[in-house]
């Protein structure tokens, strides 16, 4: 990558001193309503899992890896497999 040595380095808002700010206020407020609410939060723990697993194979694209899908080395089929 090449850049130019008059260009002033732009960091991004989160290494700026408001953006660090930011964050750590964002950090400490998330922190306090957790506290606060955690019996709330308790009881939907087990829903936000079942939610978690139909996500994680939405996400994950091909379900369980596309079984079948692999390649196989020549002269060997998978009736050979023991």
């Amino acid at each position: 990558m090449n850049h130019d040595d008059n260009e002033p380095h732009v960091h991004s808002f989160w290494r700026r001193p408001a953006g660090m700010a930011l964050a750590t206020a964002a950090l400490i407020a998330g922190f306090y309503m957790l506290r606060e609410h955690w019996g709330h939060v308790l009881g939907y723990w087990p829903y936000l899992l079942l939610l978690a697993c139909p996500l994680m194979h939405l996400m994950h694209g091909h379900g369980h890896g596309g079984h079948g899908r692999h390649p196989h080395p020549p002269g060997r089929t998978q009736d050979d497999k023991q």
